[in-house]
């Protein structure tokens, strides 16, 4: 049998051992595992932990190192409580569990934008359990697709595509999602789009993020600003209590114009929406990925 194949069924084979556990505790015990694999992370992941350090030192570079390691112990929780979320995800009970875990602010900004007939655009980013917009947008009744990157072991990915979909949203492959991001809008379905994320050079526009030049997607500005398709930013924090405060701001309509120039102040507009998203809790965003590849932080001790 071919190598990568066994590597796949031996990952799989651990991946739903784990997966098996977390969705038999109660959800409180489950959130308190997943803060203890926050924990072993931060140790048995070095790379990871000088990632994250690395960019909040580009990100904030008059921050103390004391807060610095500080910052990175919640990163890790977070991403901890993020994973066991992530396989629970499908677990949540329609509408009783809607009410009972989430808040919601600007839900009229959504209904307006809707109301245009053109598709939504969802902008968001890898803050807080951004994930969990997979179970309420479709439970509050609005048609949705998710934009997400295929992972390379099939049988997890297969997984996280039904946790995404149980809730009656669809995913759309980032590699192959431009015709169908189009389609979906046009039949008038929200589209959930992250571009907080490095993108390659090649097809991405350089903005600014956290003040620093970054290299993103342009995909959401170049197809509003094409079809006249409204914004709409959607955002979710989790709250000390293990609950979900979902912000909904008001809908962005971009210029109709199609030149590159029009392009990156579109994308810069709402790269800068992420970032505020991400200053009120620095600790719910995803600091562990390369964001700016092509500069180093200062030099300082390690975390």
């Amino acid at each position: 049998m071919p190598k990568r194949f066994l590597k796949n069924i031996a990952e799989y084979g651990m991946f739903l051992v784990l997966a098996l556990v977390v969705r038999a505790l109660p959800r409180g015990a489950a959130f308190r595992l997943g803060t203890l694999l926050g924990h072993l992370s931060r140790h048995l992941q070095p790379g990871r932990r000088r990632t994250a350090a690395e960019n909040l030192r580009l990100a904030f570079p008059d921050m103390p190192e004391n807060e610095v390691r500080e910052t990175l112990r919640k990163i890790f929780v977070h991403l901890g409580t993020s994973g066991v979320e992530m396989l629970r995800l499908d677990l949540f009970k329609g509408k009783a569990d809607l009410e009972k875990y989430f808040s919601f602010e600007g839900m009229e900004h959504l209904e307006e934008a809707f109301a245009m007939g053109k598709g939504v655009f969802l902008l968001s980013g890898h803050v807080g359990f951004w994930e969990v917009g997979t179970f309420f947008m479709p439970t509050l009744g609005f048609p949705v697709d998710f934009v997400a990157k295929k992972m390379k072991n099939p049988y997890v990915d297969r997984f996280f595509t039904r946790v995404r979909e149980a809730a009656g949203g669809r995913c759309i492959d980032s590699k192959k999602g431009a015709r169908r991001i189009v389609r979906s809008l046009a039949e008038n379905r929200a589209v959930a789009v992250l571009i907080d994320q490095h993108a390659r050079p090649k097809e991405a526009v350089v903005v600014d993020f956290f003040n620093r030049p970054a290299h993103t997607t342009p995909i959401i500005a170049r197809i509003a600003m094409k079809n006249g398709t409204p914004i709409v930013p959607v955002f979710v924090h989790r709250t000390q209590d293990n609950h979900y405060r979902v912000t909904i701001e008001p809908m962005i309509l971009l210029e109709k114009k199609s030149d590159e120039e029009a392009v990156t102040r579109g994308t810069s507009l709402l790269t800068g929406v992420i970032e505020a998203a991400v200053r009120e809790d620095i600790s719910q965003w995803f600091w562990v990925h390369r964001r700016w590849r092509a500069q180093k932080p200062p030099k300082k001790t390690a975390a």
